[in-house]
């Protein structure tokens, strides 16, 4: 039988202005740090094995938007699930017709709501301890991720709003983990970052390359690894 767990991240804190991402080019060290950073670990490490092997969809991910915000965001959170499978080349994402047919739930919320979402949505279970300013949960198995839920917060200012949708969605389709190093992207929650970098298009592209499997460990890709990040380099620009 196949093992499943659940897997939870989520932004604690972020800083207090926005860049799209820098153009520039990264050496291949720096993005197999960049991987071996992000893909394997949690930010919550409450799991002792599963964080440390490769989590990401195998099948098409149907993304499903519920705004219950005050301010309608779902034509902009829409906007931007829409667009990853471009920008990510070997992932399949569309958008569900309901939430019975999603895979990927996209929660908007004001803050006041945050915790009872949180707890009855995403866990629940109305006694659990809510963690983050906004987050993401994954229940994964050897096969891949079968679903994703995230939770975002809409009325604390732009920024924010901005970071959480990018931040958590992209860590919902597997790179989990945050890494204060990696300066030019937004899975460091010190970072200035609010928009999709082609630092993280580039990680986000190697993680999904089909030489990639779910369950592979970092020993196993270890030789393969320098010739993804070519090749994903070469897609993203």
């Amino acid at each position: 039988m196949h093992r499943t767990v659940l897997l939870l991240i989520g932004l604690l804190f972020c800083g207090a202005s926005s860049t799209s991402g820098s153009a520039q080019p990264f050496t291949t060290d720096e993005l197999l740090d960049g991987f071996q950073k992000t893909v394997f670990g949690l930010e919550y490490r409450s799991w002792s094995w599963r964080p440390y092997l490769v989590k990401k969809f195998t099948v098409p991910v149907r993304f499903y938007v519920h705004n219950l915000a005050r301010k309608n965001r779902k034509p902009l959170v829409t906007r931007f699930v829409s667009g990853l499978d471009r920008k990510i080349h070997g992932l399949n994402s569309t958008l569900a017709s309901s939430p019975d047919t999603s895979n990927f739930q996209i929660y908007v919320v004001d803050r006041r709501q945050y915790a009872d979402v949180v707890r009855d949505k995403i866990y629940n279970d109305k006694n659990a301890k809510v963690p983050g300013r906004c987050l993401v949960r994954v229940v994964s198995g050897r096969r891949g991720i079968k679903r994703s839920a995230a939770v975002i917060v809409s009325d604390e200012g732009e920024f924010l709003f901005q970071r959480c949708l990018v931040e958590e969605v992209l860590q919902g389709l597997g790179p989990m983990n945050d890494d204060q190093s990696l300066t030019h992207s937004v899975f460091n929650d010190t970072s200035r970052h609010s928009r999709f970098t082609v630092f993280d298009q580039i990680i986000l592209n190697m993680l999904y390359d089909p030489r990639i499997r779910p369950g592979m460990s970092a020993q196993q890709i270890e030789t393969l690894l320098p010739l993804i990040a070519r090749d994903a380099r070469r897609l993203v620009n």
